[in-house]
């Protein structure tokens, strides 16, 4: 049996973006192969409630959250997947912020899956997210320095008397 089409469709969303936050949308894309609007940090929670608590919206799941190093623009971003149970739609909001003092606020009270994909994007990229309730590595040991994941990242040699891996040092390896 056929699904039925969706309720809310992305040019709809992007629209209501537009409408109620006006400049706050900083790019709007509802036809692009992955529909979404781009928006700075500062205006995020703001969005973020409307897209949830809005019944027109009522984007109730949030599938993932992808953090992105943009190096050559000295910035980060954070993706969110979201969904809603009730209209169909799916629908992505790129919430950008500075890469020298990376700071989203927190949406774990909206959707509390949030919560792991927050501290993975603490951990592995360095973003900081306000008023998340355990905001704490969670892949790497307490001690680790540095992110990772961020593209002028720099692998240690060793870890705890741990060497770092061989494919390190494959220019001086003997034939």
């Amino acid at each position: 049996m056929p699904t039925a089409p969706p309720l809310t469709t992305p040019a709809i969303v992007a629209a209501a973006l537009q409408e109620k936050f006006g400049s706050a949308i900083t790019a709007s894309l509802p036809n692009d192969k992955h529909p979404r609007v781009h928006t700075d940090a500062a205006n995020w929670r703001a969005i973020a409630e409307f897209l949830r608590r809005d019944p027109a919206m009522s984007f109730d799941w949030l599938a993932c959250i992808s953090a992105v190093d943009y190096v050559t623009l000295e910035k980060l971003c954070c993706v969110y997947e979201l969904h809603s149970t009730t209209t169909r739609a799916s629908f992505a909001v790129k919430v950008f912020c500075s890469r020298s003092s990376p700071s989203i606020p927190t949406v774990t009270d909206l959707w509390p899956g949030a919560n792991w994909h927050e501290r993975e994007a603490f951990d592995l990229m360095g973003i900081d997210f306000p008023g998340h309730p355990d905001l704490r590595r969670i892949l790497l040991p307490d001690d680790w320095l540095g992110h990772p994941l961020r593209k002028d990242y720099v692998f240690p040699r060793e870890y705890h008397g741990i060497p770092g891996s061989y494919e390190l040092d494959w220019k001086q390896q003997p034939d």
